[in-house]
């Protein structure tokens, strides 16, 4: 009898243990640290996930920010929730504002300089956040955030490497970009200090939003934006709100996806896909992983996604994206019959189906009681607008590229789009960040989420086929060499390293171009078949992943 209690006892404690594990994979050590520091003090998933964005603000200014915004997919005590923190365009924002007296685009003026930027929605994101579902005092979690500013905290040398090539092409092209003021002094071995950041945090710790929208740091910003001749302006700030959506929601595999709705087009254009793997899946069976074969299955799929990308999707506040249609079973039955198994399919013959950044970061969390937050945010290019706001000392987002300047012309990632994602004051640019979890009997198996621009669908959707499809664990799925192909360019498959020479060889026989050019930065959480957690940072990137 005592040998059965024993035994009990020896059971219930590694099921507390299993149940009470809990993961971050995030795209730094700092964040990763401060992240996990919340999670032991007994905060949970939101809580880590706000204190980690912070952070990142300060130490990873390629893409970690307070002056872009974001989305967020909350899996909290069994419910799901989405919060639309995206940049708004300027009320004096115009559909022709970046085009030449010949209606030309002008390239550079929504990628550099003051004329870039939407609204920030970071910080009213974090906020919202935070007051639906945070458990542990605001102040509190900006204060990792606020010391790393303020003491400083010793930069990777891949950021040193960043900062520097970003410097010489400002100073080669300045296009009024003053970011080499205030990263100049930025060294490997010294510790890098943001007085002014600091200064701004400690603010927004104190006042919340209200300083950064309405108070010190907002007359900053509107200030800075007077003297350089931006749009945004008090009204901007003052009315800005982060929005509470239904996230996109579908059956796969046996699985519960849940994904980004509009205005990202990743969650719709990734469950197109994912379904119609599932409808090709004698296509797929046998297939070895990154065959020749399997390559041009997933370019055959995501050509019919991206071609819907361009069409229909948008602000959905201001376009009425047609989400139930697009991801019907009987459209996507449909659109699969499309998909030519035996060699390329013609671009100029793949048409919308219905009738009628890469800097960016993403971070995954899991607490102890197995809520999941997955959380995608950007400035768009790598430093955004290289616009720094004196006095404050943050850096503006560039995401106006991402509106169609003209429809059919391509921005800076290739993509084109339609009136659906045309400029208006007020409106949110398309987005492609993809965060997702998968969910089996409403437990999280799996959370995922990468940057990349456009990039960002192909890494999602192949990272849930590397965890379902093949069963890799956690580290293997993140580093697995990725392809991508959206339509246009024509026939363009963008790789990694690592794709067999004879893979290569007989997609260049079958008629695609290779762009050997690596792409993204999963961070992911993932069970494994024995239920416990995992958790990876691709190793190219500079980040860092635990379990505990």
């Amino acid at each position: 009898m005592r040998r059965l209690f024993s035994f009990i006892l020896i059971f219930l404690s590694f099921t507390t243990q299993a149940a009470e594990q809990a993961a971050v994979a995030m795209p730094d050590s700092y964040s990763a640290d401060a992240a996990v520091a919340v999670l032991k003090d007994g905060g949970n998933a939101v809580d880590a996930a706000v204190t980690a964005g912070f952070v990142l603000a300060v130490t990873l200014p390629e893409a970690g920010n307070i002056g872009g915004g974001g989305f967020m997919l909350i899996h909290q005590d069994g419910k799901a929730d989405f919060l639309d923190y995206r940049e708004k365009a300027p009320l004096k924002a115009h559909r022709d504002m970046y085009l030449d007296d010949q209606g030309q685009v002008l390239r550079n003026k929504p990628l550099y300089g003051i004329l870039a930027s939407g609204v920030p929605g970071s910080v009213m994101g974090m906020w919202q956040a935070h007051q639906k579902y945070g458990s542990k005092p605001w102040k509190d979690l900006l204060q990792p955030a606020i010391q790393l500013a303020e003491q400083g905290f010793i930069p990777h040398e891949k950021l040193v490497r960043h900062v520097n090539g970003y410097i010489e092409r400002v100073q080669k092209d300045r296009h009024g970009r003053n970011f080499d003021q205030y990263f100049s002094a930025m060294q490997s071995d010294v510790p890098f200090k943001q007085p002014e950041l600091a200064a701004t945090l400690k603010r927004i710790a104190e006042h919340g939003p209200k300083d950064f929208y309405q108070g010190k740091t907002a007359d900053l910003l509107v200030s800075f934006m007077q003297k350089h001749g931006g749009l945004i302006n008090k009204q901007d700030m003052a009315s800005y709100q982060a929005i509470w959506r239904t996230p996109i929601s579908a059956d796969w595999q046996g699985y519960q996806v849940l994904s980004a709705p509009p205005p990202s087009s990743g969650g719709i254009v990734l469950v197109q896909m994912l379904k119609m793997q599932a409808l090709l899946s004698k296509e797929f069976q046998g297939l070895a992983h990154n065959s020749a074969q399997y390559i041009h299955l997933l370019a055959e799929l995501a050509k019919l996604g991206f071609a819907d990308r361009a069409e229909y999707m948008g602000d959905p506040d201001f376009y009425q994206v047609p989400v139930k249609d697009l991801l019907a079973d009987n459209y996507l039955a449909e659109r699969a019959k499309l998909v030519n198994s035996k060699a390329i399919s013609s671009t100029e013959k793949v048409k919308p189906g219905l009738k009628e950044s890469e800097d960016t970061t993403h971070y995954s969390v899991v607490d102890k009681w197995g809520n999941a937050v997955s959380t995608t945010t950007t400035i768009n290019l790598s430093f955004g607008s290289g616009m720094v706001v004196d006095g404050a000392g943050f850096l503006l987002n560039d995401e106006m590229d991402d509106f169609s300047a003209k429809p059919g012309v391509p921005n800076f990632f290739g993509a084109v789009g339609k009136e659906a994602n045309e400029i208006a004051p007020q409106k949110r640019m398309l987005s492609s960040m993809t965060p997702s979890i998968l969910l089996k009997g409403n437990k999280v198996e799996m959370v995922t989420g990468s940057p990349g621009g456009t990039t960002i669908i192909s890494s999602v959707f192949q990272s849930m086929l590397n965890r379902v499809l093949f069963d890799m664990h956690a580290q293997q799925l993140v580093d697995a060499p990725r392809i991508h192909h959206q339509l246009l360019p024509k026939d363009e498959i963008r790789h990694h390293n690592g794709l067999a020479a004879d893979v290569q060889s007989r997609l260049q026989d079958m008629g695609y171009h290779l762009k050997n050019r690596g792409f993204g930065d999963l961070q992911v959480i993932s069970r494994n078949s024995q239920g416990e957690l995992e958790a990876a940072s691709q190793s190219s990137g500079r980040g860092k992943s635990v379990v505990f």
